[in-house]
């Protein structure tokens, strides 16, 4: 013990002891990684969250292929509609697929109060969730993928397309993603949380889904140009089955960009909310 030590009282000693120990930022990146890697071991032991959309997914992508191939195929020489259905299929099993029930989860149970009494930036936390979400989405992507090769589809871009693919299809799951975790912020109530798919699946056959957009009449046609689900699915289809169409990925990236500021803004507005309140 020096002999400043010595001389001070036994209240300052024990408050320099207690900043010596007190926990010190570790670093915006850091905190995003162990946010999302806590967010990704968790994914093992929540399978019930991530296997039933591919189900679905792959389900749906069989029977629309076993009971409309032929009847869309008859007036359209050279049309392919096993790659046109695949597209549908991976909205279908990545859309409102993320961790928010997890995190509703860390609000009902205290420990996100917890973690809100670190340093952690209060940014990384959603931020170390949305990687993990990409992470996943992306995982899910592949078995859909791998059917459609299986039955046949190519893409006319080849490698760098599936990649672009895969990537759009992330992106995508990361801007729905957005309403899960403002609900979850919000309520911190799982049944919310839980119904977020219901949000989406009805706008799914609001669009170019089963038949092409040249097929739509009346006010379908006109609820299907303004539903972003309609650009999102040409992006998709143009990387498989007509190349490097820049004109429908710039609207389907547009739709995206749309959609997820109106997503992010109400979800880190929830976080805003609720830290204030802590």
């Amino acid at each position: 013990m020096s002999t400043a030590d010595a001389g001070a009282s036994p209240t300052d000693r024990a408050k320099a002891s207690s900043d010596s120990l007190r926990a010190r930022p570790a670093g915006f990146a850091r905190d995003v990684a162990s946010i999302a890697g806590r967010a990704l071991r968790g994914v093992p032991r929540d399978l019930e969250a991530v296997t039933p959309p591919i189900f679905i997914a792959l389900f749906f992508f069989i029977v629309n292929i076993a009971t409309l191939e032929r009847v869309t195929q008859s007036g359209a020489s050279g049309f392919d509609y096993t790659a046109f259905q695949m597209p549908t299929a991976i909205l279908l099993g990545v859309t409102g697929v993320s961790r928010a029930p997890a995190l509703v989860l860390d609000v009902q149970n205290g420990y996100l109060d917890r973690l809100l009494m670190t340093p952690i930036r209060r940014l990384a936390i959603l931020l170390g969730h949305m990687v993990a979400d990409v992470t996943v989405a992306m995982a899910l992507t592949l078995p859909i993928l791998g059917l459609g090769f299986a039955l046949g589809v190519r893409f006319e871009t080849g490698v760098l397309g599936v990649v672009a693919f895969i990537l759009l299809a992330a992106l995508w799951s990361l801007t729905f993603a957005g309403f899960g975790y403002a609900i979850a912020l919000k309520t911190g109530n799982p049944a919310a949380v839980n119904s977020t798919f219901l949000l989406f699946f009805p706008f799914l056959f609001l669009t170019t889904s089963y038949v092409p957009r040249s097929q739509l009449s009346g006010w379908l046609d006109t609820v299907a140009s303004f539903n972003p689900a309609t650009y999102l699915l040409e992006g998709f289809r143009s990387l498989v089955s007509s190349g490097w169409a820049w004109d429908d990925l710039g609207k389907a990236m547009l739709a995206i960009a749309v959609l997820g500021s109106i997503s992010m803004t109400m979800c880190f507005g929830a976080l805003r909310g609720r830290t204030k309140r802590r």
